[in-house]
């Protein structure tokens, strides 16, 4: 079977093409390869599919709704996992009409093509992000989810939406995943534990926001990527059950759904650095500064859905999982062996 991954250069769709091609599969991968972070990155991840015969790479960018169409028309994808974005809650203060170009626009040629070409199933990349301003914990799918406190997190909140919206209007299968601060080899240099182990291995000083007071449902890249898998043919049906009255924002009498894929056991971000500084060895010099805009306290989601649904379970531990990355990024990067 033939599996379309966008964003298939990038971090998850690296890992979700590089484990569907292990399983067997098909993988037709479209990526762009902008320059938002390290372009040499991406390359090095795709030069790994491309050692696959399985693997198909296309690069254009998804605002191209012809050439998207001419590659749905050409193939015929058993499932498709729609990861590419524009990421990063705080450059969506600097570059918000990236965010618009890439997860409005970009979401909805995909929505077209799937719904073109009667796509079984469509999963795409939401974030935890669109919890915004929400403080009861854990985070849970039935809550509302109206108060985004970035650009970022309200382009993840209407992709939701617009899904729903095809779900609805053409019976569409979508499924909607809130990735939880996904962690592990070959990730973004943008993310807070790839420039904390940087810094820390130049013996330069690390940036810890609200005084050091957060917390992050931190979840290693090889259990999101089993729980991708395991959803994959797994598409949503119509809720029968589903009350207008007390609409469940999480399902419908559409096929549509959304999961929290979290780690379930949010970890202080102070424990987090000092796991990262075990690792290899040094401390870090830290800098406390107050918390950023677009930026929230802690997060820490409910995964019990999930887990019923296609038997969920997190497995790889802090401690196992920031090994993994400080082993990877010393060899990537040839500074240490650790």
């Amino acid at each position: 079977m033939k599996i379309l991954v966008t964003g298939s250069a990038g971090f998850i769709g690296y890992h979700l093409s590089a484990r569907l091609l292990q399983e067997g599969f098909s993988v037709v991968g479209v990526d762009c390869l902008n320059d938002y972070y390290d372009v040499r990155l991406k390359e090095d991840r795709l030069k790994g599919l491309l050692e696959y015969d399985a693997y198909a790479h296309y690069n254009f960018d998804l605002q191209d709704q012809k050439s998207l169409d001419a590659l749905f028309a050409s193939h015929d994808f058993a499932a498709v996992v729609h990861l590419a974005a524009q990421a990063g809650v705080r450059y969506s203060m600097v570059n918000p009409g990236a965010y618009i170009d890439s997860n409005i626009t970009g979401f909805m040629h995909m929505l077209e093509s799937s719904r073109k070409h009667r796509i079984p199933h469509l999963i795409y990349a939401s974030s935890s992000s669109v919890y915004g301003a929400n403080v009861k914990m854990p985070f849970s799918t039935t809550d509302a989810v109206n108060h985004p406190v970035s650009l970022y997190a309200a382009t993840k909140k209407a992709n939701e939406l617009m899904a729903h919206t095809y779900s609805h209007l053409y019976g569409l299968p979508t499924t909607g995943l809130r990735f939880f601060t996904v962690y592990g080899p070959w990730g973004r240099p943008d993310m807070a534990y790839f420039s904390f182990t940087k810094a820390i291995m130049e013996g330069k000083p690390i940036q810890v926001f609200n005084e050091g007071q957060m917390m992050r449902d931190f979840t290693y890249i090889d259990d999101i990527v089993q729980g991708i898998v395991r959803l994959l043919f797994r598409p949503p049906v119509h809720n029968d059950n589903w009350n207008r009255m007390e609409p469940d924002p999480s399902s419908s009498y559409a096929p549509y759904k959304i999961y929290n894929i979290g780690n379930n056991r949010p970890i202080p971000l102070m424990k987090f650095i000092h796991t990262i500084e075990e690792c290899l060895g040094k401390e870090a010099v830290i800098e406390f500064k107050p918390m950023q805009p677009g930026d929230v306290q802690a997060t820490y989601a409910d995964i019990d859905e999930l887990a019923r649904e296609v038997g969920f379970t997190p497995k790889i531990s802090i401690e196992t999982g920031i090994k993994a990355f400080t082993n990877w990024y010393c060899q990537y990067y040839r500074e240490v062996t650790v």
